[in-house]
């Protein structure tokens, strides 16, 4: 699949949700034990960034959790692993987190030596591999922007990692084993802001998140490092960009969009579609720091050339969330914790198993092919 918003993308992924098997609804429960007490040296102080919140939604939700999908079939043995990218204590300064650059130039060297699996059958050339996840919980937490500060943040919905609030680290979401997507080996963390329609919350009906690349020459693209996050989008704009093109929501499903809401804000889809929401991240990283004070500057899109730009030149998957919520023709009264539509914003913080990882981006991603949660072709 091409992860550029485009219409030919956009009815790709219509139909993709039409014939796709939805994930199981959530259902109430105590919320997750939170990760482990105190920053660990993977932290660092943040210094929040501009895309800090700054309202706490009102009459934040209690907890819910999906069930987690079926698990993924291991990556095969006998592959040589990839060695982790945090065998040393990152540093941390004025918001600029410092990958260990011996260990990373050590990974990137194991990786690229790893023989990729021979591809068989016809998998679509596409470079994609994906995680089908349902809603994991909400909490007023931001452990990017506003780590260690319980409940300072406008409320969120989770998915992933289940152990996901304030105090979450790289260490402690790789410790906790419990995830709401359907590969065990994804123990990353991904939250959006909390969709609500007059008052209530409405939670995604699914959500799947997809590792791909929009660059020229995918064959390049290596695995983030343990520890890597980053945020798109931004929290404090409230109004649609000039051109009406950005930030927008949109019908997926048989008879699409059919009207607008009263607030021209959100599509009415007919009663056989629903609302989506698309969120693509930066794939070109600058190869140094795992987090910046923006939460943004250490990561950057592709240039005019399809290639790197010289200031982030390692290729690390594109990471893109599709998100579809239950609501079709009713589209009146939704709003976002974080305020209107535009306010829409996702952030992604990086536990992937390193070996699993590694295994999706060389013989899926280099090689130019589409592959499933199980990282099979």
């Amino acid at each position: 699949m091409n992860l550029l918003s485009t219409p030919r993308h956009r009815r790709w992924v219509t139909a993709l949700l039409v014939v796709g098997v939805a994930l199981a609804a959530g259902c109430k429960e105590t919320p997750a034990a939170p990760g482990a007490s105190g920053p660990s040296s993977g932290t660092g102080t943040i210094t929040p960034g501009p895309d800090a919140p700054t309202a706490t939604a009102p009459g934040g939700p209690s907890a819910t959790a999906g069930a987690p999908g079926p698990s993924a079939t291991p990556s095969a043995p006998g592959t040589p692993a990839t060695p982790a990218t945090s065998t040393a204590p990152p540093t941390a300064s004025g918001g600029w987190i410092t990958v260990d650059a011996a260990a990373q130039a050590a990974a990137t060297k194991a990786f690229f030596a790893r023989k990729p699996k021979p591809v068989t059958g016809n998998p679509v050339t596409v470079p994609e591999f994906n995680v089908g996840c349902t809603t994991s919980h909400h909490n007023s937490d931001d452990p990017i922007v506003l780590p260690k500060l319980v409940g300072a943040s406008h409320n969120h919905t989770f998915w992933g990692n289940r152990s996901t609030d304030a105090t979450s680290t790289a260490e402690s979401l790789r410790a906790s084993k419990a995830t709401t997507c359907n590969s065990p080996d994804d123990q990353s963390a991904y939250w959006v802001p909390t969709m609500y329609q007059n008052g209530k919350v409405v939670d995604p009906k699914e959500v799947t998140v997809y590792y791909g690349s929009r660059l020229k020459d995918p064959s390049r693209t290596q695995p983030f490092p343990f520890g890597l996050r980053m945020i798109t989008g931004d929290a404090k704009n409230q109004v649609d960009t000039p051109d009406k093109q950005g930030n927008h929501f949109w019908c997926a499903g048989i008879g699409g969009e059919i009207g607008r809401s009263a607030d021209k804000t959100f599509p009415v889809c007919a009663k056989t579609a629903n609302i989506v929401r698309q969120i693509t991240f930066p794939d070109c990283w600058d190869g140094k720091h795992l987090d910046s004070p923006d939460h943004k500057a250490h990561m950057a899109n592709g240039d005019h050339t399809g290639a790197c730009p010289k200031s982030h030149p390692v290729p690390v998957p594109s990471v893109s969330f599709v998100i579809s919520y239950p609501l079709s023709a009713n589209t009146d009264g939704i709003t976002l914790a974080s305020g209107t539509s535009f306010s829409m914003h996702a952030d992604f913080f990086n536990a992937w198993r390193d070996e699993a990882l590694a295994a999706r981006v060389r013989n899926c991603l280099d090689q130019g092919v589409k592959c499933d949660s199980a990282g099979n072709f």
